[in-house]
């Protein structure tokens, strides 16, 4: 099945933006940015923009907090008519290390609460991409960690790291989850800084 719907996680409001929680919202930034003259709408659950890589591709933000994105997915995937197969997930992935990529058809939520609260709705059957967002050195409450800004001096890798996620996400959706899987599961080149 080739993907209808990319959806990135993330938590609204400019206090998480571009924190390590929301590298979903930053990949499909980077995927709209790409595309060069789409923008973002309001819909009721979320933000969307509509790709067309040769086909009708959907690309959403929830507009609900992270732990609540069940409620978009499953909002789209009716009113679209797509099966949750066609669904690929990208999220932030604490147990990555940063720059770490993994492209996943189907899966369990492990740890994180917003691919918790999607398998709740839609059930497992549907393609993730975890991006890695761990640093070097977790301080402090994980929960607080994951909202935080990066640290200086990841920001470079951060920045390889989303443009990485996104080339990962346009694998998908031009050659297939197999073949990108092929590509991105692989650890990146050493990053030069």
């Amino acid at each position: 099945m080739s993907i209808k719907l990319v959806l990135g996680l993330g938590n609204p409001g400019e206090r998480y933006a571009h924190t390590r929680h929301n590298a979903g919202f930053d990949v499909a930034a980077e995927v709209l940015r790409r595309r060069g003259r789409g923008r973002w709408l309001r819909h009721p659950k979320c933000d969307i923009a509509v790709l067309t890589p040769g086909r009708l591709v959907v690309l959403a933000c929830p507009s609900s907090f992270m732990n609540r994105s069940g409620g978009a997915a499953a909002a789209l995937l009716s009113e679209f008519e797509i099966d949750p197969p066609e669904m690929l997930v990208v999220v932030d992935d604490i147990d990555l290390s940063l720059g770490m990529l993994r492209l996943r058809k189907s899966g369990g939520p492990g740890t994180h609460n917003g691919l918790r609260d999607i398998c709740d709705a839609v059930g497992t059957q549907f393609p993730r991409l975890r991006v890695g967002v761990r640093g070097d050195t977790i301080g402090g409450h994980l929960a607080d960690y994951v909202t935080s800004p990066f640290e200086s001096d990841e920001l470079s890798r951060v920045d390889a790291t989303i443009l990485r996620a996104a080339d990962a996400v346009d694998a998908t959706l031009r050659d297939g989850i197999e073949k990108a899987m092929n590509i991105f599961n692989r650890p990146p080149a050493p990053f030069e800084g």
